[in-house]
């Protein structure tokens, strides 16, 4: 049984309690399931929709649990966005207290984007859910995001296409600025080393051999197993650097960067954004960093003064 099944019926009970406070409330409600998504959704709504994430900024997406103040959110709300493929395991939390007029979408699943694979870990031959790191994904999810909110909110149709087309265009060149970045990373050096299998979309997008020690951050991580598979690759294929993310644990990649003697370089941020002071405080932001880390780490060419 579900340790947290008592958990999960304190909130559905507080929804309930609270449910009469919904009634009156003509505002417009949104739920984006964690930074990254509501970053996106933000851009294609503007300032006329509240938007509240259940994930904090900061915190980890796959191990999330549901607290009173997303059961709150989710009664008022009249959509919830999340990634879907697996990325929110506590998403079927929300499905169970939902009410009929709740509309949840699945942005990973409903995008017109070609998919991969989880390369490594439980999870092996899954569908790879963190295609938000490639902008051309983020820009499938922009397509969700606009058809959906125009589907509940027609009223605001012209204004949703208009962010909506902006953000694609915004998109496409982040793209291009991100890949004349990345060109000047030798040959030799586009390997690219995370603890967790997130990067996948982002190395097929820039043209990098891609290896991680774990699939995705909800199963078993860091085993000895895995940690043993990663040297032996490292023994044989040695990149500048090993990154860790900001979600994922330290220790495993800096055990292995001291039995390796590599470079170890971080944090990239993938399954959240930093905070607003922070060096990823939006999509783009967040792109950019990770892009100047692997530059500078994997040998790219010094940037003109």
């Amino acid at each position: 049984m579900d340790n947290r099944a008592p958990w999960i019926i304190t909130l559905v009970l507080m929804t309930t309690v609270n449910s009469t406070h919904a009634l009156g409330d003509t505002s417009f409600n949104v739920i984006a399931s964690f930074s990254v998504i509501k970053d996106l959704v933000k851009r294609v709504a503007g300032d006329s929709i509240n938007i509240t994430t259940i994930v904090p900024t900061g915190e980890d997406v796959h191990r999330w649990e549901l607290q009173p103040p997303n059961a709150l959110a989710v009664e008022e709300a009249d959509i919830v966005f999340y990634n879907g493929y697996g990325l929110e395991p506590w998403i079927r939390h929300i499905e169970a207290m939902a009410n009929d007029s709740l509309t949840l979408i699945a942005l990973a699943e409903s995008a017109n984007y070609e998919t991969l694979a989880i390369p490594v870990g439980h999870y092996k031959d899954s569908t790879d859910p963190h295609m938000w790191m490639d902008p051309k994904g983020a820009a499938a999810y922009v397509d969700v995001i606009e058809k959906t909110l125009i589907e509940h909110y027609p009223e605001q149709a012209d204004a949703f296409t208009t962010r909506a087309d902006e953000t694609r265009e915004a998109l496409a060149q982040l793209d291009h600025q991100l890949s004349e970045r990345l060109e000047g990373i030798p040959h030799t050096n586009r390997m690219l080393t995370t603890s967790e299998a997130s990067m996948a979309y982002f190395a097929r997008a820039y043209d990098f051999e891609y290896a991680a020690i774990w699939g995705i951050g909800s199963e078993t991580i860091g085993s000895a197993q895995a940690m043993e598979a990663m040297s032996m690759r490292l023994s044989q294929k040695r990149p500048p650097a090993l990154f860790y993310e900001s979600t994922s644990p330290y220790i495993h990649m800096d055990a292995l960067a001291r039995e390796t003697e590599l470079a170890l370089a971080g944090p990239l941020y993938i399954d959240t954004l930093s905070d607003a002071d922070g060096p990823a405080y939006n999509y783009p932001a967040m792109l950019r960093h990770n892009t100047e880390l692997l530059h500078e780490y994997l040998g790219g060419a010094r940037a003109e003064e």
